[in-house]
């Protein structure tokens, strides 16, 4: 394998798409003494927020376990850190783009995983509103949604740049075609409707979206072993399509070795003129590998009891929060009136409309928030988004805490 194939195409300063890259997403201040680059601004950035921080309470694949050692988002997110880097670094590329992407990709993951996304997502498709998907979400978390405080204490938006928000909503690890390239222009990332309707702008775009794949396949099994789910003539299927590639047996199958493996067989395979690419051996295995957990792990049985509580506890509190739409003077009084029932689930909300809303701009004026408005309440339209948006931030035990609170008296 040749090392640093990819350095001439690195996103780094001089490089043809530097200068969009690195575009912000509103006006970030300065300091005299900065020494980071902007790419590891962002990093620090995200890493800071709030967002990133919930996701040490968000399911991966498996909730409620009471196995410590079991995957959740933020692990998720740094073993995609951790893949992007390895590759990243041995291609050329800039790794600090690629630890932005990474860092920042689940931000707007809902709770209880791709469950809690498609709870939501059906719940706003009968509302009549656009599409849910995570990495859109993601990408409104951090233009809109996060902030942090500026040099004068005031909360302002994180105001990233624009190869980094681009890999973010481009991040999608559902890809079976076995050669990534990006696109060779910037376009409006709110034109994007669809997963994987464009590819990354830049090459550190692609790393961290194969990342992304090869980063949950192998922790999802190695999960699924541990809490002893497969039956034997699973992990007879599994060591079949394993040993194909490998000589292991199932007990040696880890999130490590087949990490190891893919990541290796990518840098060997990746060049500029091929794209970011697998063998197409280790393409079959990959895709072989995704079926399995399809079939065996993301719909065990054991996971539908799971699937049919998170979307109780989400329709729930999306129902409760629905029928209090009104005047911003009319959400005001019904909220103090929720307040005295479910004082958490009131008193969360109302912060969350009062941060992000023209709930009370004069009152709002008095508080620490500088970031930019976000929903009109007039607008029945904005005030479910407000909904959605409040619901996908939380984590899987704040939701149950405020479900709790809905059926307790």
């Amino acid at each position: 394998m040749t090392k640093g194939l990819f350095s001439k195409e690195a996103a780094v300063p001089g490089s043809a798409k530097w200068n969009e890259s690195i575009l912000r997403f509103g006006t970030l201040y300065a300091k005299e003494d900065e020494i980071r680059s902007e790419f590891n601004r962002d990093y620090n950035r995200i890493l800071h927020s709030k967002a990133y921080r919930r996701l040490k309470h968000k399911t991966q694949v498996f909730y409620a376990t009471t196995n410590d050692h079991i995957c959740t988002r933020i692990e998720h997110v740094n073993h995609v850190a951790s893949v992007s880097y390895s590759i990243a670094h041995f291609l050329g590329l800039n790794t600090e783009l690629t630890g932005a992407i990474a860092l920042g990709h689940d931000l707007g993951h809902a709770p209880f995983g791709h469950v809690g996304e498609n709870i939501l997502r059906k719940l706003l498709s009968t509302a009549g509103l656009p599409l849910f998907w995570h990495e859109r979400n993601s990408l409104h978390f951090v233009d809109h949604l996060e902030t942090l405080p500026n040099l004068d204490g005031k909360e302002t938006n994180l105001c990233l740049c624009y190869a980094v928000r681009d890999g973010i909503i481009s991040h999608c690890g559902e890809v079976n075609e076995n050669a990534i390239f990006p696109r060779t222009e910037p376009i409006d990332l709110y034109t994007i409707l669809q997963p994987n309707q464009y590819p990354p702008f830049t090459w550190e775009g692609c790393v961290v979206k194969i990342a992304d794949k090869i980063s949950y396949l192998g922790r999802d099994i190695e999960d699924a072993l541990s809490l002893g789910i497969l039956s034997h003539e699973q992990l007879s299927e599994l060591g079949s399509i394993v040993e194909g590639i490998k000589k292991v047996e199932i007990h040696q199958i880890s999130n490590t070795l087949l990490m190891n493996d893919f990541i290796n067989n990518l840098c060997g395979m990746s060049t500029p003129e091929a794209g970011i690419q697998f063998s197409h051996q280790y393409l079959d295995l990959i895709n072989k590998v995704k079926d399995f957990n399809y079939r065996n792990i993301y719909n065990h049985p054991r996971l539908k009891h799971y699937q049919a509580y998170a979307n109780m506890v989400l329709e729930s509190l999306f129902n409760q929060l629905i029928q209090l739409y009104g005047t911003p003077a009319h959400l005001k009084d019904e909220l103090k009136l929720l307040e005295k029932i479910y004082p958490s689930l009131a008193g969360s909300f109302a912060y969350w409309l009062m941060k992000y809303s023209d709930l009370d701009l004069e009152e709002r004026a008095h508080t620490k928030f500088g970031n930019h408005l976000v929903y009109q309440l007039e607008s029945r339209t904005d005030y479910t988004k407000a909904v959605a948006d409040y619901l996908s931030s939380m984590t899987d035990h704040f939701a149950i805490k405020l479900f709790s609170e809905l059926i307790h008296f």
